[in-house]
């Protein structure tokens, strides 16, 4: 099982900036694939970003694409989710998720391709 720990959420302005970290634990970090995901209000949860075991490969839905950068280093076990021009949309509990890596693929977008799950971190853009 692995622990993740996420942190840097908080209340922006829209346009501003929030850098979200994961912290793992528990397994071998390079061995897993991970994303971001969301969830509003009322919503169900969806995929912000995910990112390959090595990195090499992410993966972001056309809701984020060109704001919203995944990365992750290997060496302190830390994923990253940095986003850039925020919307009053983008208004949630961020959740980072790990699963196993795969051969042949290198990213996993569904929430049910995930294992394990941290406890979220509140996102909350002010228009």
């Amino acid at each position: 099982q692995v622990q993740l720990v996420e942190s840097g959420g908080g209340l922006v302005q829209a346009g501003g900036s929030l850098r979200l970290s994961c912290a793992a634990s528990g397994r071998t970090f390079s061995s897993l694939a991970m994303g971001w995901f969301r969830q509003a209000p009322g919503k169900e949860r969806e995929l912000a970003a995910a990112i390959s075991f090595n990195g090499r490969t992410t993966h972001y839905p056309d809701s984020v694409k060109g704001r919203f950068t995944i990365s992750r280093d290997n060496a302190k076990n830390t994923v990253y989710l940095q986003m850039n021009s925020l919307k009053p949309e983008d208004t949630a509990v961020y959740y980072c998720a790990a699963a196993n890596a795969r051969f042949f693929v290198p990213v996993f977008t569904s929430v049910d391709e995930y294992s394990d799950w941290g406890q979220g971190t509140q996102v909350t853009v002010s228009s």
